[in-house]
């Protein structure tokens, strides 16, 4: 196992609970059909339209295809010629968009007004400080509800075959990007030493020696002012990352099939029982992945969780259709 099983358990329960963040997001913006009891018209509830007047594309699967590949591409241009500020600004209006989108989403449920503003409001200092002014809590709070904001937007455009697809070709990709390209690492590199921002969950430890290095001198020096250069001493980190593109998949996976199978109701909401499936898969795949790892070797996560969701709708298929 790569990380400490303490680590491990912390970055399964992020996943896990992201996903259900995912849902519960989806969910708000899945439309609803309203009887109307006096004139016995049957009509699509419109709150569940996205907030800020972001409006659905009307698009197909290759041109969500190209748009990805276009995506990886401005980012590689980008880090070549190291356009700082251009990234972290296209990362700041994403994250306001994406929390805005998750935030609206709960708040929708509440009696206030103005929900759009108060969203924003929300959205727009912690995308501020997570871009400006990061550390580890602010930055895993907002993963929480960064990449339910993003599925809800790409949800509404895909159905189950496309995104089975999707699961594949990108599967295959982050196969090259790791194990061939070294994209992955590089990508990873660039945003935390140059950019001091990550795309995904991010859980900095120490080991034994360097903690008993550092209560040592927080000892010494107890009571007294520590020299400028013993401030600036570094300890090795180690980083235990999960990319955001291996937690924002399996939330489009299953929410796409939620809207797909309404009737697969759980607990009044619809299309729960294929979404638990896809979610629980790309758990165990996952965690699979995390059990097998070894330390300094990187490895691309999305093969692991596709076939775990593969598998999951499998066993959906034979054991509830």
């Amino acid at each position: 196992m790569k990380h400490k099983l303490s680590i491990t358990l912390l970055l399964l329960s992020m996943f896990l609970v992201t996903q259900f963040i995912g849902l519960f997001v989806v969910n708000a913006y899945t439309p609803q059909t309203v009887f109307n009891q006096t004139t016995g018209e049957i009509t699509l509830d419109t709150t569940s339209q996205l907030p800020f007047g972001i409006e659905t594309p009307e698009t197909n699967f290759l041109a969500i295809i190209f748009y990805f590949i276009l995506a990886f591409a401005l980012v590689a241009i980008f880090m070549k010629y190291k356009w700082k500020l251009v990234i972290k600004l296209w990362f700041l209006l994403v994250i306001i968009l994406a929390l805005g989108i998750s935030s609206y989403a709960i708040l929708k449920y509440s009696t206030l007004t103005n929900i759009s503003i108060i969203a924003l409001a929300i959205a727009i200092p912690l995308a501020l400080l997570k871009i400006f002014r990061p550390n580890v809590f602010v930055h895993n709070i907002t993963e929480l509800f960064i990449y339910p904001g993003i599925a809800a937007v790409f949800v509404a455009i895909l159905h189950p075959l496309s995104v089975m697809v999707l699961l594949v070709l990108i599967s295959i990709y982050d196969m090259w990007a790791v194990w061939k390209a070294g994209f992955m690492q590089k990508m990873a590199k660039f945003q935390m030493e140059e950019l001091k921002i990550f795309g995904g969950f991010l859980i900095p430890s120490v080991s034994k020696k360097v903690k008993a290095q550092i209560e040592r001198i927080k000892q010494k020096y107890k009571g007294k002012k520590m020299p400028a250069k013993i401030k600036k001493k570094k300890f090795k980190i180690r980083l235990a990352i999960l990319g955001g593109g291996d937690v924002i998949f399996p939330i489009i996976t299953a929410g796409v099939f939620m809207r797909a199978f309404p009737k697969q109701a759980l607990f009044g909401i619809a299309g729960l029982i294929p979404a638990l499936f896809i979610i629980f898969g790309a758990l165990i795949g996952l965690t699979y992945l995390m059990t097998i790892t070894k330390k300094d070797k990187a490895y691309p996560a999305m093969p692991y969780i596709s076939v775990g969701i593969f598998a999951a709708l499998i066993l959906w298929k034979f054991i509830i259709l």
